[in-house]
């Protein structure tokens, strides 16, 4: 794969460490991707607090990270992040620093949702949980300083699948309305059917392997089966009157063709979509090599985005 990696991230990818996701290794990756991220310092311009939103069973609690500038002189746009991991990794510490750059730079109030991770919890407590923070939200954005009418939901990789189950959620069940939603680089598709989801093997990146792993363990017993497309939100057959949508994928990406294929349903449903196909890059570039010139450039696209989106400039 390294002759086809875009020269700015080669160097980095040949210090990668492989990665391991089987069952008996998953606490081992979860404590150090945590580990990694833990100690990022503080915006002092941001006020952060964690709270806990009921979940659909009426008793978990479930962690939310709450982020707002501390001074502002007008009603601020709201965005429930959801953070990535393959539903098998990842939390609100994870993503600390990538919450605190979005508040700060998109002067905006920023909700991280700690959803329960498979295969403890598999398929649909994850999506179900973000749904019940997207109702929390809404439901006290005005208290939050935010406006209910410009809530968007954002996520990376399983992030931008949950982003999109959600909204599919929200426009099927009357739900909250959603004004943007961007899932980048979405893990929407169980069904490995595709060419870029056999193709990437390489164990320093998330491949093929990894990503039947991911799904087996989200779908636990309903794996291999007729799936929801509230689990899985390439099997939707209903695209439309879903938010005006952003995202981004590389080339190298497993989620590549099923990204292509998500826009080509959305635009033919006229949803209104903006799409970036980045070459020689692999999954959670712009995040795993953030110096790099083409990530910079990922990530100012789609803050850009955002800001149109949500700022109305």
């Amino acid at each position: 794969m390294e002759e086809r990696v875009h020269p700015e991230l080669r160097t980095m990818l040949s210090v990668m460490p492989e990665m391991n996701f089987d069952r008996e290794n998953l606490v081992a990756m979860r404590n150090s991707m945590d580990d990694m991220f833990v100690g990022a310092p503080q915006n002092p311009n941001l006020s952060i607090a964690d709270q806990f939103v009921l979940a659909a069973d009426g008793e978990y609690q479930i962690p939310v990270r709450v982020y707002k500038p501390r001074v502002s002189n007008e009603t601020l746009p709201g965005i429930l992040y959801i953070h990535g991991g393959g539903y098998i990794v990842g939390s609100v510490k994870t993503f600390d620093a990538t919450c605190q750059e979005i508040a700060a730079d998109l002067a905006s109030v920023v909700v991280s949702v700690d959803y329960r991770l498979a295969p403890e919890h598999p398929y649909p407590i994850p999506v179900e949980d973000c749904y019940s923070a997207l109702l929390w939200f809404a439901a006290n954005a005005e208290e939050m300083g935010v406006d209910p009418a410009r809530i968007a939901v954002v996520g990376a990789s399983a992030g931008g699948g949950l982003t999109a189950a959600v909204s599919l959620l929200a426009r099927d069940r009357n739900g909250p309305v959603i004004a943007f939603q961007m899932p980048l680089y979405p893990m929407i598709d169980d069904r490995h059917i595709t060419i870029s989801s056999n193709e990437i093997t390489d164990n320093r990146v998330w491949n093929t392997k990894f990503n039947r792993q991911g799904w087996e363990m989200y779908l636990g017993e309903q794996a291999g089966t007729e799936i929801s497309p509230y689990a899985a939100p390439a099997r939707a057959t209903d695209f439309s009157r879903l938010p005006s949508t952003y995202t981004c994928i590389g080339d190298l990406d497993p989620f590549r063709d099923e990204t292509i294929e998500f826009v080509r349903k959305l635009t033919e449903a006229h949803v209104p979509v903006e799409f970036h196909l980045y070459p020689g890059c692999f999954h959670g570039f712009e995040l795993i090599v953030p110096n790099a010139s083409i990530s910079r450039q990922a990530r100012q696209a789609y803050y850009e985005a955002l800001k149109r989106a949500l700022h109305n400039r």
